[in-house]
């Protein structure tokens, strides 16, 4: 190969046109550039414009830290941009063109890379391949500091001539500036991070006793600080002489809590026996590494960062971080790591010591200064000792001034729920409610209210949380309008529909077309099934407003059952279910509005035949127990977890499930309303197998006054 190097001092031949464009051309880079921080950003946008202006096919570059070693770089071919670049680039930096340019500071062009030794050859490079035949590489310069390196290469042997070298230099003088504003504030960002990663390690500690939960603060600051996929904490068994991991910030790969590794196993392993940190750039060519973890768990791990956690002196257990999002570890990567192993040997060692800290700041902690909602802690005579910010908010007063008073003032105590001087609040529950508050304006705001009682400092206090229910009630009383509007729309074409109907199958002839006749008997059945909805939508409306039920009389509890099953019997028929029907024998009448529970009865077994898959089995039971009659509808469904069972029967409530049945959430709650103003109750068991089992009572005819 030819050794000879192209010293020849660089002197621009261009014509007038053309340096017209490339001035132009030049300008742009500068204006494009002015403003740009972003390092990748700046050295992509570098990198494309150099390519269009000299047709070159791909490029490179190369930026130099403070010290002289690569900290980022970027890679372009044709149109696309690599990921992953800096350890791609290391060869050419330490043994190629880019290190040659680097080390004598000078731009070179090279006619034919096939017969030049600066050119680090490679299996595309060959004369058969669409490598790299020809290449113009310039130093990137800012005020005499060499801050990178750009390589432009074609395919064709012989493209660049030297005003494209030319033009190369002058853009990369150009865009100099800017690449070493882009890197120092990168670094600047890098370094924040750093210190915040340490800073929010250092409050993640203080925050909690629980050590899974700090441990996992401290590896979600890791992760933020060095953008990695998957930051892991082993600590070190003694007993053993293993390395156990307790904490992981990956959602596929939990498998690795609980993993145990002897100590010198793999790059974590060897970090925690010899108490040493480690950056390992490609796991490929480390041998500590150790693959048996990711064929176990099912993960590729790339590169990996590791450091150990030290508490007086001596390693614990380490910190390891994996895949960096941009390729590569920043240089602090190990800083960061090495710090917060020391936060972390601290904070696992010393928990007696974080619990008087604890102590020290749990009134703050309680009152949570930055929640979104308003938080009052009071004596047990209702003077307010603490406001949090929210609450000066929504009560209109400033701090100083909400401190002086009592919680009387604010009218949200209500004595039915919290007992004469919070006597309630004595057996340790959260009493919730809804009220309205007075602001020191005069506006009325509906809240809800939690009280609970709370120590701090071990002082025994009042904690309210109110939280402003505005929307809500505006929500439901818009609800409610259209609830309305709907009921009086319907009632009027529906009384048509259902007197078109009796109509058209009194003219029909007696022995019909049973087409026709099943069209009829669904259209019944349809008009049926608003007329019920309508129907309820109005006894709620009247029982809300508390108004007496009107038409009691004495019933027997067969016919309603009867009348229900009718109704229902069709559609359970048509998912192939068994309606498995227990009365008791002599059951004795009660006094109720016998539509109003022949709804409640049809509401309860259409649920059950929606929820209850095909070909299975719907119960329904009816006896008396003591001075009650009760009646069970009882599915085969999923059935209803125990933290729902109280909300169920709110308005609007509907359980959360993608494939289910949906509805409007005024069923069950027109049930509650209706059976509880007849005197009775309703709730939800587990059915014995398995779905749920809803139960309601009625008095039987002589306990009713």
């Amino acid at each position: 190969m030819n050794s000879e190097r192209n010293l020849t001092p660089i002197k621009p031949t261009l014509d007038s046109e053309s340096t017209r464009s490339s001035l132009e051309l030049l300008y742009n880079i500068s204006r494009e550039l002015a403003a740009a921080l972003d390092l990748r950003a700046v050295l992509q946008r570098v990198l494309f414009l150099s390519m269009k202006s000299v047709q070159a096919i791909s490029g490179s570059i190369i930026v130099l830290d403070a010290s002289g070693q690569p900290v980022e770089s970027a890679i372009i071919t044709g149109e696309k941009v690599h990921d992953q670049t800096t350890q791609q680039l290391r060869a050419t930096f330490e043994r190629g063109l880019a290190g040659w340019v680097i080390r004598n500071r000078q731009a070179v062009l090279v006619p034919d890379t096939r017969q030049d030794d600066r050119w680090l050859q490679r299996r595309d490079d060959a004369d058969d391949r669409t490598g790299p035949k020809s290449a113009v590489s310039a130093p990137i310069l800012a005020r005499d500091q060499l801050v990178g390196v750009m390589t432009l290469v074609h395919p064709s042997p012989g493209l660049f001539n030297q005003d494209h070298l030319a033009l190369v230099q002058s853009i990369a003088d150009q865009a100099g500036i800017a690449v070493l504003n882009a890197r120092l504030y990168d670094e600047s960002q890098r370094q924040a991070r750093t210190m915040t990663a340490l800073a929010v390690s250092a409050g993640a500690i203080t925050a909690s006793l629980k050590l899974d939960d700090v441990l996992l603060r401290i590896l979600e600051s890791i992760s933020d600080a060095l953008r990695v996929e998957t930051v892991s904490l082993g600590l070190i068994d003694i007993s053993t002489q293993e390395l156990v991991f307790r904490a992981s910030t990956s959602q596929k790969d939990q498998s690795v809590v609980g993993l145990r590794l002897p100590l010198g196993q793999g790059v974590a392993g060897w970090v925690a026996k010899e108490g040493k940190g480690a950056i390992v750039p490609d796991t490929r060519a480390d041998p500590r590494f150790y693959d048996g973890v990711d064929r176990q768990l099912g993960i590729t791990t790339k590169a990996i960062a590791c450091a150990p956690i030290r508490s007086l002196g001596e390693v614990i257990g380490i910190l390891e971080a994996l895949n960096p999002v941009d390729g590569t570890f920043d240089p602090d990567a190990l800083l960061v790591l090495s710090g917060i192993g020391g936060l972390a040997g601290t904070a696992i060692r010393h928990a007696q010591l974080f619990e008087s800290l604890e102590a020290a700041h749990q009134r703050y902690r309680e009152l949570f200064e930055d929640s979104i909602d308003p938080i009052l802690i009071t004596d047990w005579d209702g003077v307010i000792l603490e406001a949090n910010r929210q609450a000066a908010i929504l009560t209109d007063q400033n701090k100083e001034n909400l401190l002086r008073l009592n919680i009387d003032e604010l009218q949200i105590t209500v004595e039915d729920h919290l007992g004469d001087g919070f006597t309630t609040l004595g057996k340790g529950d959260t009493i919730s409610y809804e009220t309205n508050m007075y602001t020191r304006t005069g506006r009325e705001v509906p809240v809800q209210v939690y009280v609970r009682e709370t120590r701090i400092d071990g002082i025994s206090n009042l904690q309210w949380i109110l939280r402003d229910i505005t929307e809500k009630i505006n929500l439901d009383n818009l609800r409610n309008d259209l609830i309305s509007m709907v009921y009086h729309d319907l009632r009027s074409p529906l009384a048509n529909i259902v007197s078109s109907l009796d109509v058209i199958e009194t003219i029909l002839p007696e022995e019909q077309d049973p087409t026709l006749e099943a069209l009829l008997n669904i259209a019944a059945r349809s008009t049926q099934r608003i007329q019920r909805l309508t129907n309820s939508l109005l006894d709620m409306r009247q029982l809300e407003a508390g108004q007496p039920i009107g038409n009691l009389q004495p019933t027997s509890p067969d016919q309603i059952i009867a009348d229900a099953i009718e109704t229902v019997l069709p559609a359970a028929q048509s998912k192939n279910q068994d309606l498995d029907l227990e009365i008791a024998t002599d059951l004795p009448d009660v006094l109720v509005d016998a539509d109003m529970i022949r709804r409640i009865l049809i509401n309860l077994m259409e649920n059950a035949v929606k929820y209850t898959p095909a070909d299975s089995q719907i119960g329904v039971a009816v006896y008396r127990s003591g001075d009650m009659v009760e009646t069970y509808v009882q599915d085969d469904g999923p059935g209803i977890p125990q933290e729902d069972r109280e909300r169920i029967f709110d308005k609007y409530t509907r359980l959360h499930s993608e494939s289910g049945p949906k509805g409007l959430g005024l069923g069950l709650s027109y049930c509650q309303l209706a059976v509880e103003k007849h005197g009775g109750r309703i709730w939800i068991e587990d059915a014995p197998n398995a779905g749920a089992r809803f139960i309601f009572t009625l008095p039987i005819v002589q306990n009713i006054e």
